[in-house]
């Protein structure tokens, strides 16, 4: 699912909590609040940009918890964006907040100005761990957000966090099951970043928090890709936008610029190599035959998928083959004067 929005930040406005993790000005890069002109001037851009395909896309708020902040402010905005979405110029208006912040009036409200997402930042369905990470709302709260939002025909967006203070690898695949089973349309996965001036800054400067690897939370979330997906619930984000704010602010934790394809290699290599264990056949040279589209991810980053198969015994390159379905793969295999082939269809996250 390719999601486009014009997103327009609203940092640390109506957020009525200071959460472990949160530094919205390093994250977003924006210090500043838009104003209705500078939504305006967005729409007007994005219109240039994407040409025909801003039909299909969404005026987007997001950094902050969109329905607490000043009424009068928030209604500003909408009132920016809605005529955009009333002429068919946009598909509509997403924003993004608090599960505490949301109740059947303001859902009311929001649709009459032509939102038609909500996303819900739970960042975990782990009350120990929401109370450590000084979120201020409970797991229930979020289950009674995410129904408040079905009912009122709104689409519904997830957000969770891996690797927060006191969380696991566990207690993140549980939390990627609680949101599952609220049916939401979308799905957003951010692994969390220890920056400079938050409380998660602090307690890894006292020793009291250590981040997990990259290596750790790329074998987590490609595991939790395969999840939701093989769920048919998309994952719209997976880690952070690259900011220069954010490489100044960033103490720890497992950042890179292109995560999602990280976890994207990764998945790949599982397949590959659950293919090559179940064959009887020896081992020997491997050519991959993927998608175009798909030769980055199965070559990996910097060659590490073909440099782990090789060291399975599989010596491996890959080629591009356009009928070849999109992740899916062909593999033969040369070993012991043999020829062994297979085709392996794509799949949508097993």
């Amino acid at each position: 699912m390719r999601h486009a929005n014009v997103a327009l930040f609203v940092p640390m406005n109506g957020c009525p909590h200071a959460c472990s993790f949160c530094n919205q000005k390093s994250i977003t890069g924006r210090a500043a609040q838009p104003t209705p002109r500078d939504v305006v001037s967005a729409a007007r851009t994005a219109l240039q940009s994407l040409g025909p395909a801003a039909g299909s896309a969404e005026i987007a708020f997001f950094g902050g918890s969109f329905t607490a902040v000043d009424r009068g402010y928030m209604l500003s905005l909408l009132e920016a964006a809605a005529p955009f979405v009333g002429s068919g110029a946009f598909s509509g208006i997403r924003i993004s907040t608090r599960p505490d912040c949301v109740d059947p009036g303001i859902l009311s409200l929001l649709k009459r100005y032509g939102v038609d997402a909500v996303e819900l930042g739970a960042q975990s369905m782990d009350d120990r761990v929401l109370a450590l990470n000084g979120r201020g709302h409970t797991a229930a709260r979020v289950e009674a957000a995410a129904a408040l939002i079905r009912s009122s025909g709104l689409s519904l967006g997830l957000q969770m966090m891996t690797g927060l203070f006191g969380d696991t690898p566990a207690g993140a695949r549980k939390t990627a099951e609680r949101l599952a089973a609220l049916s939401p349309d979308c799905v957003r996965i951010y692994p969390a970043i220890v920056l400079k001036g938050t409380e998660l800054g602090r307690l890894f400067l006292s020793g009291a928090y250590l981040p997990p690897t990259l290596e750790e939370t790329v074998e987590l979330c490609a595991g939790l890709l395969d999840f939701f997906e093989a769920r048919g619930i998309p994952v719209i984000r997976l880690g952070l936008h690259a900011t220069p704010e954010l490489e100044r602010d960033r103490l720890a934790g497992p950042w890179h610029p292109a995560f999602r394809e990280l976890c994207e290699s990764r998945r790949f290599l599982r397949r590959i190599r659950a293919e090559l264990a179940g064959r009887a056949a020896p081992k020997g040279a491997v050519t991959l035959r993927v998608n175009p589209r798909d030769l980055s991810a199965a070559i990996g980053q910097r060659k590490c998928n073909l440099r782990a198969l090789s060291a399975l015994g599989y010596p491996a390159a890959a080629v591009g083959d356009p009928s070849v379905p999109e992740r899916g793969f062909s593999i033969e295999t040369t070993g012991g004067g043999e020829r062994h082939a297979a085709q392996v269809a794509g799949a949508s996250g097993v």
